[in-house]
């Protein structure tokens, strides 16, 4: 079936770095734009950044631009971020997500949870 998995995710201080990998499986990972979310608890959940299918165009949420970078190897099904100067701020789970059209996202994975303490 189609899945996502997420994994990386972890406790670091602030102005530390992460790198969250999202592999997909179950259909054709190289024809999907890819997206990462966040949900802090008591928030609802935040467009990150995403992906075209090939790689060649990517986009921002402007509270991470600059600090987080998305990228692909579709050989290994896996869509990357990673997160440097990291804030308590982003303290969240983080989602991705396989994005089949316009902003429309069908399949989502479990989330990892990424802790940034001062």
């Amino acid at each position: 079936q189609v899945q996502l998995v997420e994994s990386g995710g972890g406790s670091v201080q602030n102005g530390g770095s992460l790198r969250l990998s999202c592999v997909g499986s179950g259909f054709i990972f190289g024809n999907f734009p890819m997206s990462w979310f966040r949900q802090a608890p008591g928030q609802e959940r935040e467009f990150l950044a995403s992906i075209s299918w090939i790689g060649d165009s990517t986009a921002y949420a402007d509270s991470v631009k600059g600090r987080f970078t998305i990228s692909r190897d579709n050989a290994k099904n896996t869509v990357y971020l990673q997160m440097n100067s990291l804030k308590t701020e982003d303290t969240a789970v983080y989602y991705c997500a396989r994005e089949i059209y316009s902003s429309r996202y069908d399949t989502w994975g479990q989330g990892t949870q990424v802790t940034v303490s001062s």
